[in-house]
């Protein structure tokens, strides 16, 4: 018997068995139970993508980036999760990269053996100067593909930190990672087909790791987006809904201020609870490394002073 076929990934569920006979609503309510499963697959990980999460704010807040490895399914949930971050966050483009074996042409299409060539991840992330400021996720459901174990290896041995993402237990890829996620999905209901619960799994604890690390470096509020990029009609009206409920002022004064701002929340925010000019909320952010609550802690402190005086 071959290794792959012994990954449980590569099992077959005996719940589907006869998934061809079923109906319609019989598949779907079975997809929908095999569903069900993968957050509390999830939970069990947490206490390591907990530490992935402290290495990714770690790594940015000393100005390394994050990167997601990854081919096929787990190339485009990467690439899914990185392009999110600049219009939600207001991100460089380059500050969480998705590399995907094969390029930006294997999206939509599989490029024949390029997830087979270990050297072709080296070639793709020296392309992209990673360093050992960076994080390196490798992702990989089988855990075993060699494009994902050559990317792993290369960051390793340049002293990047390195986090390997799989579904299998003892997968290859955790040979070369400094933090291991194994989560366990199981078997799929259609045998092999890792774009289900494994790639669901994948996705979920990729938007934890980005979120929660965005979060940590002050780019939320409460529970609300203050960095987010404004670049159409429906952000521009989401940016003066969140400002208005953060500072308790109307509509139409949420507009006025953001307009003032370039439609910039943060500085909005520290304006209107403090009183200061645009200019001195910039400041005050920048003394506060970018977080908010500090920055209205710093403004009204130096005003108390100087009431003081």
């Amino acid at each position: 018997m071959n290794k792959i076929s012994t990954l449980t990934t590569e099992t077959r569920n005996m719940n589907s068995i006869n998934l061809d006979n079923m109906s319609t609503g019989e598949i779907l309510h079975l997809i929908n139970r095999e569903d069900m499963t993968v957050a509390n697959s999830v939970q069990k990980v947490l206490p390591e993508i907990e530490t992935t999460v402290t290495a990714v704010y770690n790594s940015l807040k000393q100005g390394g980036k994050l990167f997601y490895v990854g081919a096929g399914t787990s190339g485009r949930i990467g690439i899914l999760d990185a392009v999110e971050c600049p219009p939600t966050f207001s991100t460089p483009p380059d500050l969480v990269q998705a590399v995907m074996a094969g390029g930006i042409k294997a999206i939509e299409k599989a490029v024949e053996g390029a997830e087979d060539d270990e050297q072709l991840a080296v070639k793709d992330l020296e392309e992209r100067n990673v360093t050992e400021l960076d994080v390196v996720v490798g992702i990989a459901a089988s855990g075993r593909t060699p494009y994902v174990i050559g990317a792993l290896k290369y960051a390793k041995s340049i002293g990047a930190t390195t986090v390997s993402l799989s579904c299998n237990e003892n997968s290859d890829i955790s040979q070369y990672a400094d933090v291991i996620i194994e989560v366990i999905t199981g078997p799929e209901i259609l045998t092999g087909s890792t774009r289900m619960k494994a790639a669901t799994a994948h996705k979920l604890i990729l938007n934890m790791i980005t979120t929660t690390s965005m979060i940590k470096i002050g780019k939320v509020y409460e529970n609300l987006m203050i960095d987010l990029k404004v670049s159409n009609y429906k952000l521009k009206e989401r940016a003066k809904n969140i400002l208005s409920a953060i500072t308790d002022i109307q509509y139409q004064k949420a507009e006025e201020v953001l307009e003032k701002t370039n439609y910039e929340i943060k500085p909005a925010i520290v304006m209107i609870k403090t009183g200061v000019t645009l200019q001195d909320a910039k400041v005050y952010i920048e003394q506060a490394n970018g977080y908010v609550r500090k920055a209205i802690d710093i403004a009204l402190n130096e005003s108390n002073e100087y009431d003081n005086l």
